[in-house]
């Protein structure tokens, strides 16, 4: 790969970013939001300094203030030694900032991008073929630079929208949240360039990020939750403290079973469904009593990681567990399952939908079976998005059959409708309406009135905890909120089948852990679920899983079937991300052979 640009970096030169008691609010109605919180750090040059936490941390806001794009109501910020509020010019002359949304523009080819972007930085006409090489060279876009930007992966969409920043060459690279909704693939490939940009180049890059495995890529990191600065350093820090306190737990009860029974247990305070087992993450030392009373229990230390200690940190910032079902929720659709032969309640058989002369979706075949928790992977542009608007009746099939609920969804679509729960990738209820309203709403959308209507209601409120947001419009709720409540929503009528497409994306672990508890909950209830997720360790969740590319299906099983496939020397006990990657990588190289 060639050199992008090459910095001298002497040690006595001041960090890439420091950052002196910072706070800034804004104003939401007549309240005031701390978006950040008497933030102190710094970012050392050369180096990738990871921003992490959720969605609604501070990320983005810190963010913008470092490109002098917003002011703080107090403190001080210096890039590259320079005060910010008081020459931003200067401090945006030398940095690249490549906001969440990327900033392309999508009626442009690649070519035009990087020419739109090329004349916004001033970049001599004479110097951009040499550029445009390196960067397409590095992004592998060179094949692509006629094809409209809107026509893009996302994760080609990712890589166009870092070569448009890196036009030129920045002394410091602000990247917020470039991985978010993309597959693992990607983020992989996003990462090699971000490597190669400061090893070779010695750009210093400040990365924020809500996916936590990122962290351990980072040479530091500033853990931000709700504006406030949690921790800062080595990410080998966080997960030191852990030591001694993580173990792989297996029983002979199932993996579900398993870890809702650990994770109500004294002296716990992480359990999450990982390989074979259950991944335990105690206080202290495991009590001794721990699973005594669980057939077959057995315990094995693991290593520690960076999400353990953030867990642990979240853990002793709030004073108690947020309360979460330990058992299924009330009218929540079928009852448990018995033994005997599994009823199918969807059954896909050689699916195919074209757009024109594209096969977005390719002969796709499976079944999916009362209270099985179903997942659909796969790389962006995979077909997993149209596949799941077929399945909910919102767009119909080229050809192939398509039955939910025992309907013909190209027959009675609307019946089968009547049978689902959809939960969207993006929040989408009515955020200039109140949570109450909403609620209401969406009980009278489903025929849901009177004593019958009042009761769902009153359920939804009870069991994910909305009382105290009654009032605020929907808007304005924090995110674990609005995903319960869209959680809620979805589960107003009692679905037999709920579809989740991307239902923990920007959220805390902790919500990702309750969110995860309440739909453990329901499949056993015998409630049929169908997620996608780029969150590879959610896959774990799953009964079964297909890995989908190019509209078709190229690996389908148990998690623990989709794993063998990556075994070998390098990766004796691979994880769910490595046999994502190990899938993907066969099918082109198959497909290049071919």
């Amino acid at each position: 790969m060639p050199p992008i640009l090459e910095h001298a970096t002497p040690p006595t030169d001041p960090p890439a970013v420091r950052i002196e008691g910072l706070r800034r609010s804004f104003r939401a109605g007549k309240r005031e939001v701390v978006a950040l919180a008497a933030i102190t750090a710094t970012a050392a040059r050369g180096a990738v300094t990871g921003l992490i936490g959720p969605d609604g941390a501070g990320k983005t806001t810190l963010m913008r203030l470092i490109a002098g794009l917003l002011r703080p109501d107090a403190g001080r910020i210096a890039v590259l030694g320079v005060d910010v509020a008081r020459d931003p010019l200067a401090v945006q002359g030398r940095i690249g900032y490549m906001p969440q949304r990327f900033g392309l523009y999508e009626d442009l080819t690649v070519a035009e991008n990087l020419d739109l972007y090329a004349d916004l930085q001033g970049v001599p006409v004479p110097a951009r073929p040499t550029r445009y090489g390196e960067l397409l060279h590095m992004t592998g876009l060179a094949p692509f630079t006629s094809r409209m930007a809107g026509r893009l992966s996302g994760g080609m969409k990712q890589k166009l929208g870092l070569a448009c920043t890196l036009v030129q060459p920045p002394e410091l690279l602000l990247l917020d949240e470039p991985t978010v909704g993309v597959d693992p693939l990607s983020r992989r490939e996003l990462w090699q360039i971000i490597d190669h940009l400061t090893r070779d180049a010695r750009m210093s890059v400040l990365f924020s990020t809500a996916y936590l495995d990122e962290a351990e890529r980072c040479s530091a990191v500033l853990l931000l939750h709700e504006g406030r600065l949690l921790g800062a350093g080595p990410p080998g820090e966080f997960s030191a403290a852990m030591a001694g306190r993580c173990f792989l737990a297996t029983a002979s009860l199932g993996r579900r079973p398993l870890q809702a029974r650990l994770a109500a247990a004294p002296g716990v305070i992480d359990a999450l469904v990982e390989g074979r087992g259950v991944r335990l993450v105690t206080a202290a030392a495991p009590p001794a009593a721990l699973g005594a009373d669980l057939p077959g229990f057995r315990m094995i230390p693991i290593p520690p990681r960076f999400e353990d200690g953030f867990v642990a940190r979240l853990r002793a910032e709030r004073a108690e567990r947020a309360a979460v079902p330990t058992g299924p929720p009330s009218g929540s659709g079928k009852p448990p399952r018995a033994g005997g032969a599994a009823e199918e309640v969807i059954t896909v058989s050689r699916l195919t939908r074209r757009f024109g002369a594209f096969v977005a979706v390719d002969e796709v075949s499976f079944t999916v079976a009362r209270g099985e928790i179903f997942g659909l992977l796969g790389a962006n542009g995979a077909g997993k998005s149209t596949t799941f608007r077929m399945l909910c009746g919102l767009l119909p099939p080229t050809s192939g059959s398509l039955r939910v609920a025992g309907f013909d969804l190209r027959r009675a679509a609307a019946p089968a409708r009547a049978r689902i729960g959809y939960m969207a990738q993006k929040f989408s209820l009515y955020g200039d309406l109140t949570l109450a309203q909403n609620l209401r709403f969406f009980a009278s959308a489903y025929g849901l009135s009177g004593p019958r209507g009042r009761a769902r209601i009153l359920w939804a409120e009870t069991e994910f905890a909305l009382g105290p947001y009654r009032a605020a419009t929907a808007r304005d709720l924090p995110l674990g909120f609005k995903q319960r409540l869209a959680l809620a929503c979805a589960l107003m009528h009692e679905p037999e089948i709920l579809f989740l497409d991307e239902p923990t994306s920007g959220v805390d672990p902790l919500a990702r852990r309750e969110f995860w508890t309440r739909i453990n909950a329901l499949a056993d209830a015998g409630v049929t679920v169908l997620v996608t997720t780029h969150f590879m360790e959610e896959a774990e969740y799953c009964d079964r899983l297909v890995i989908m590319a190019q509209g078709r299906v190229l690996a389908a099983g148990a998690p623990a079937a989709i794993k063998s496939l990556a075994v070998g020397a390098a990766t004796p006990d691979p994880t769910m991300e490595e046999a994502f990657i190990a899938v993907i990588a066969a099918a082109e190289a198959r497909a290049r052979a071919a």
